[in-house]
């Protein structure tokens, strides 16, 4: 794979942001073949950060006691929602027993016993095996910036600090195609996020699956050259890429107008796509699902048997007012998960679509009062028919402070990387381990695999 910011990413990259543009008065053939070997990957991702500790909450009586005198005043501000007689609590048998989820969380809590559900406690980025006597000693190397918001992100989706280029679902994409597995598509990666960085590679360029509408940028252009008369704007680039003296006055028409007959694609697939059988909650998380499912039921039509997804879900830097806006937060992510797997179960192909969870970190077990402070570690699902669900994956630490993974105020030092999780997630699509090797540095740097069983 060539390691570099190449001339294609460079331009793909600027014009990812166009959006879907509905533009009729062009056509373009549409691809379709039968495609008995799709998968797709879905990455939820929860910008923010969410506070783990109110995720999955210790059950055993003696455990909550503890877990509800350390966090007393946000408990009496969560009032009855977080009594113990509220909580959903895990099979009573195995490493979940113990543990329960918060009320607004009851559709993870059936998919979770219905076996499609799992649960991977204490994830976040590592450098090595890290514990409390190992973080306070300074003998082991951390991930850079640790606590902040963009760093912390862009590690979780790039394995490298806020400016990294690429992330490790673009990589993954970049590999499927090397491997021979997919093939490149303008359609093998894609966000309906503000985000794009973890499905971007050095060959894959992420496209931006809005609802509709014009970039403000684009827009600004149409109106300045041609009076909004888009289609003269189409045939100037077209010629342009055609007969400029300039090789990149060429390359940059011709991708801009890529983007175009991508945007007309992606407008004429979508709006012929079946009817998903299920109704998709109006708020942002729903939103995007349902755009995400609907491509998904169209993918015969999109011709790629790889797809990536990064879905974005935000608010939850939940600093104050935790214990007004988590909940609604947590109800949110919920509905539009039920709802997808629901969708993905009426197409037949609910076994072939993963859907992952993540954040920035998780969040500290004391509260400030009003809200929680960052963390390090927090606990993820994995939701989709080939996941063996049911059961906690890893470690999740007592509600307490000073134990092994404790780097202060209940920061959780996570005892699974994200490279090993992120692993998990590509050899399921049929990545091998030289490759994901290549898209996750630390990787190596861990001799178990805690997720060996996670997907079947």
């Amino acid at each position: 794979m060539t390691h570099f910011l190449n001339r294609r990413h460079f331009l793909s990259s600027s014009l990812g942001c166009l959006g879907s543009l509905a533009m009729a008065s062009f056509t373009q053939p549409l691809r379709a073949q039968e495609n008995d070997e799709y998968q797709a990957l879905v990455l939820l991702f929860q910008f923010g950060g969410v506070d783990c500790h109110d995720v999955v909450i210790p059950y055993g009586v003696g455990e909550y006691n503890e877990y509800a005198n350390i966090r007393s005043e946000l408990m009496s501000a969560y009032g009855s929602d977080r009594a113990r007689s509220s909580l959903l609590q895990l099979a009573s048998s195995g490493a979940s027993a113990g543990f329960a989820l918060p009320p607004e969380l009851s559709g993870i809590k059936a998919l979770f016993d219905e076996g499609t559900a799992a649960l991977v406690g204490n994830v976040g980025p590592l450098v090595e095996p890290t514990n409390r006597d190992s973080f306070s000693a300074g003998g082991v190397a951390l991930p850079p910036r640790l606590f902040s918001h963009n760093d912390q992100q862009s590690l979780w989706q790039s394995s490298s600090p806020e400016g990294a280029s690429v992330g490790w679902g673009g990589l993954f994409s970049d590999l499927l195609i090397g491997q021979g597995i997919s093939t490149l598509s303008d359609f093998s990666a894609l966000t309906t996020a503000r985000d794009r960085l973890f499905v971007t590679g050095y060959e894959t360029a992420p496209y931006t699956a809005s609802a509709g509408g014009l970039n403000l940028d684009l827009l600004d252009v149409v109106n300045a050259q041609t009076d909004g008369n888009l289609s003269a704007v189409y045939q100037m680039l077209r010629a342009q890429g055609e007969s400029a003296a300039h090789i990149l006055t060429r390359d940059f028409a011709g991708t801009t107008v890529n983007a175009f007959d991508a945007n007309i694609e992606y407008s004429s697939i979508l709006g012929e796509a079946p009817d998903l059988g299920v109704a998709f909650q109006a708020d942002p998380v729903g939103t995007q699902l349902e755009r995400v499912a609907k491509i998904i039921a169209s993918r015969q039509e999109f011709g790629v048997n790889r797809q990536i997804f990064l879905v974005g879900a935000y608010g939850y830097d939940t600093h104050s007012a935790q214990p007004t806006s988590l909940p609604n937060l947590h109800s949110r992510l919920d509905a539009g998960v039920s709802a997808f797997s629901e969708s993905m179960k009426n197409m037949g192909i609910f076994n072939r679509v993963t859907l992952a969870t993540a954040s920035d970190f998780g969040r500290t077990l004391a509260d400030n009062g009003d809200g929680t402070d960052h963390g390090w570690g927090g606990h993820q699902f994995v939701v989709g028919g080939a996941v063996n669900g049911g059961s906690l994956y890893g470690d999740i630490p007592p509600p307490s402070f000073e134990h092994g993974q404790d780097a202060g105020r209940g920061r959780l030092i996570p005892t699974i990387a994200v490279d090993q999780y992120a692993a998990s997630l590509g050899r399921w699509l049929g990545l091998d381990d030289s490759s994901l090797a290549q898209a996750l540095p630390n990787l190596n740097n861990f001799s178990s695999n805690p997720l060996a069983n996670l997907l079947l």
